[in-house]
């Protein structure tokens, strides 16, 4: 700012010499530490050590002097000049040095020169008779501090860069702007090279009127770069005072913008002498409200108000290039909702088009927040409906009470089914997963029976630690969701069901009491329980042998064996009649090694029609008995659920 600020202030002398037009000449020359350059350890550029700004502007004559030495002068109140821009160098430098030439009205060339610190205010002035003919300043601002020094830009490309972005006021109005050209030893930069080439089309302005005052709007096009953004520009007395990023809040207006000619990036700029009288003294805000609420909106101007009427403004300038972004972010909401999220689809009936305006570039997961947050919305607004509609007053029986309840009724319908089309979905990826765990990796290796059983459930965790959404024993058997109790990688000493002993650790296990299910039971038939144990085998495990330690199938009724004879009980510790013969339904997953297949055989079990699993009943244990390949495994839940992932249009492949 302190460097801005006086490349301003030489604009300004240029104005006042009356030589704008033939192109004024300031120089901004970076000086740097060449002492760091013997430091070959230094990466980077030297650090700036101070600047000089060099102008052929009016020079300080007698009354610019004085009006310098008088804090608060109102010399150039009508440049908006508030007397106190000189402060802002001494905030990052510790000295500035001004030689200046000037020439009185009707006397001869005068040179000035003085010192400018923060102790001692204006010091060392001197006044001599000068041979030159021409006029301008030269300002050395000196003793960059370190903290500055740290954080500024450091080349020249940089500053030049913020320096034009700061100016682009002063070239884009009518009277333009002088040669400003910033100097790095043998590097000189352009500003009008640089805006000529950052220049997406020409400038455009119109004239609005906001209750009653007016405002001219400049609308620019600016070639895309890295470090600028899509702002509105608040001017006063020919200077930029606020700058407003107003990325998204015009629908469309994200990133980058293109058109014909290409990516640009969209800049406006607001200047009235409303604004003129409204500036504050340090040029940085304006003495106007936010917002001043409904009561005084049609007599007083807020910025608020002046933003709304701005972005009209420039969505109207920028009509047909938001439009292509607003369609394209629809295809991108249409193409997320068809293949990942379904679950999503009532959102686009109930939701404003002007509210799911998002970024076609926007990434999957920020898209779903977007969405849920729409969706979050939508069931808080169906759950105030219903109260309202499912319990009405006495004069809400009139005519129009039928058909809101009929649109009540509709959008609850929609919703549920989205709720429906959300879980359909997540089946779908956990299969896919599934798929994914039982395929050799890269390394040639298969992975852990451990991965498997995350999937189906978390391990060393039991019903009474997580919810049933946590799991997915559909994949296995649908009816294992109706359970009492279900426990993953604990001992069976540790179940609260069973009074065994046992330290041995079914994969998973779970009972059934029909006398306090957790979901109603329509098969009266049933026992009074079950008893459900699975598993889990590495995928293409082939060392499969005689024994429980080996044998999956008599592992599993083993466990079996072991609840039964620690008498099982409810959860609460009630008896269940007759536990020591409790069905039991033993799952075992895994890949048709030779070693498996033979120990099927043994177990005399039947094999499946296609020939992917093994089946049959051990009458001694009064136990079911299925062996699952994990092909089948996966086949078999693609299957079940493929007339739900059609409907979705979800791929099956």
């Amino acid at each position: 700012m302190p460097v801005f600020e006086a490349v301003v202030n030489s604009i300004h002398a240029i104005e006042e010499k009356g030589n704008l037009a033939e192109r004024g000449q300031i120089t901004v020359r970076v000086e740097r530490d060449g002492q760091k350059k013997l430091d070959l350890d230094q990466k980077g550029p030297e650090p700036i050590t101070a600047f000089t700004i060099i102008d052929n502007g009016c020079g300080f004559d007698n009354v610019n002097f004085q009006s310098f030495e008088t804090l608060d002068s109102d010399h150039k109140v009508a440049k908006g000049c508030r007397g106190v821009g000189r402060l802002l160098w001494l905030k990052a430098f510790d000295l500035v040095e001004i030689n200046s030439t000037f020439c009185e009205s009707g006397s001869k060339s005068a040179n000035r020169y003085f010192r400018f610190d923060e102790n001692k205010g204006v010091y060392s002035a001197r006044l001599d008779s000068s041979g030159e003919k021409a006029t301008g300043t030269t300002v050395r601002l000196i003793g960059f501090g370190k903290n500055y020094q740290r954080a500024v830009p450091k080349t020249a490309l940089s500053i030049a860069n913020q320096l034009l972005e700061h100016c682009l006021w002063y070239f884009v109005r009518p009277e333009g702007a002088p040669e400003i050209v910033v100097q790095d030893g043998d590097e000189l930069i352009r500003l009008y090279q640089l805006y000529d080439s950052y220049m997406h089309e020409t400038a455009r302005s119109e004239l609005v009127k906001i209750q009653g005052e007016d405002f001219e709007v400049t609308h620019i096009k600016y070639r895309a770069s890295a470090t600028k953004k899509h702002q509105i520009a608040f001017c006063a007395d020919g200077r930029m005072v606020k700058e407003e990023n107003i990325h998204g809040k015009i629908p469309g207006l994200y990133a980058r913008l293109k058109d014909d000619a290409g990516e640009f990036v969209y800049a406006c700029y607001v200047s009235s002498s409303y604004l003129d009288q409204r500036v504050r003294s340090e040029r940085t805000a304006f003495d106007l409200a936010e917002d001043l609420g409904e009561l005084f909106d049609e007599s007083e101007l807020s910025l608020k108000a002046i933003r709304k009427k701005i972005l009209e403004c420039a969505q109207n300038f920028l009509h047909d290039v938001l439009q292509r972004n607003i369609s394209a972010g629809e295809n991108r909401i249409d193409s997320f909702i068809s293949s990942k999220a379904p679950r999503f689809r009532p959102i686009k009936r109930y939701v404003p088009r002007e509210k799911l305006v998002v970024d076609p570039e926007i990434s999957d997961k920020d898209l779903e927040l977007h969405l849920h947050e729409h969706w979050y919305e939508l069931e808080r607004e169906l759950v105030r409906e219903g109260h309202e509609v499912m319990s009405p007053k006495a004069y809400d029986y009139t005519n129009d009470y039928q058909p809101r309840l009929q649109a009540y009724l509709q959008k609850a319908e929609d919703i549920k089914k989205s709720d429906l089309a959300n879980y359909v979905s997540h089946r779908k990826v956990i299969i896919d997963l599934l798929q994914k765990s039982i395929e050799r990796g890269t390394d040639g290796k298969y992975a852990r029976e451990e991965m498997i059983h995350e999937l189906i459930m978390p391990m060393r965790t039991s019903s009474d630690e997580i919810l049933l959404d946590s799991c997915n024993l559909w994949l296995v058997d649908e009816r294992m969701a109706f359970h009492h109790y279900l426990a993953s990688d604990k001992t069976i000493k540790s179940m609260p069901i069973t009074e065994s002993d046992s330290t041995k650790e079914p994969d998973i296990l779970g009972v059934r009491v029909f006398d306090n299910p957790i979901l109603v039971n329509d098969q009266d038939s049933f026992p009074l329980a079950s008893i459900t144990i699975v598993e889990i085998k590495r995928p293409m495990r082939n060392d499969m042998k005689e024994g429980e330690d080996k044998d999956p199938i008599d592992q599993t009724l083993s466990y079996l064996e072991r609840v039964r004879e620690g008498k099982v009980t409810t959860k609460s510790g009630r008896p269940i009649p007759g536990s020591k013969d409790v069905p039991g339904y033993c799952y075992v997953l895994c890949d048709l090694t030779e070693s498996m297949r033979r120990r099927c055989r043994r177990a005399n079990l039947r094999i499946t029609y296609d020939g992917m699993g093994y089946f049959g009943y051990n009458e001694p244990s009064h136990a079911y008995i299925e062996v699952i390949s994990f092909d089948q495994l996966v086949n078999a839940s693609r299957e079940r659920n493929k007339a739900f992932f059609d409907r979705l249009g979800l791929p099956t492949n």
